[in-house]
């Protein structure tokens, strides 16, 4: 059972790390505080495109490996 879950933790920390990486990069410096500003104010939409699709995967995959480490501690 442990050798099960350890390798779906992996699994999901695999999946975790691409979803997180995939994801476009936020603008930096004080140019990126402007239009991350903007954004905001005129509320650009992630409702569609690959970027909402990376940003739901990333909570899925967040929220199962923090219950499969949980789990993990407690089958020990």
């Amino acid at each position: 059972m442990r050798t099960f879950l350890v390798i779906i933790q992996f699994l999901v920390c695999i999946s975790l790390i691409i979803s997180v990486l995939l994801q476009p990069g936020k603008s930096a410096g004080l140019s990126g505080s402007i239009a991350g500003g903007a954004e905001q104010l005129f509320g650009k939409q992630r409702s569609k495109g690959y970027e909402a699709l990376f940003a739901k995967v990333t909570t899925v995959s967040a929220i199962l490996f923090m219950v499969l480490s949980v789990v993990l501690v407690a089958v020990r």
